[in-house]
């Protein structure tokens, strides 16, 4: 889809932002317990499971993930991939094109 306008959202006024992480875990036994009771804390969703490793979603701010990854790390973090923040404006108007 071609991109029409831009907007800094920064400079807009009142935004929603939020960012999608994916994050892989490799670990089995008391770890893989651990990493599924930090990812109910964190409302990250399984979105793939093996019997080694998971791969949890998951939205919110950057913050968020950033503690949701480094809490990962000891218990086995393999990969991560995000998306960048995304926002839209408050309220009831559209962008003005």
């Amino acid at each position: 889809m071609p991109v029409y306008k831009v907007v800094d959202m920064t400079l807009a006024g009142r935004a929603i932002e939020r960012e999608l992480g994916m994050v892989k875990v490799r670990g089995t036994g008391e770890v893989r317990v651990e990493a599924l009771r930090l990812a109910d804390a964190f409302r990250a969703r399984v979105i793939d499971a093996t019997g080694e490793s998971f791969v949890f979603e998951i939205t919110g701010n950057s913050a968020k993930i950033d503690q949701f990854i480094e809490l990962m790390v000891p218990l086995g973090l393999v990969e991560v991939s995000r998306t960048g923040v995304v926002a839209i404006a408050r309220g009831p108007e559209g962008m003005q094109g």
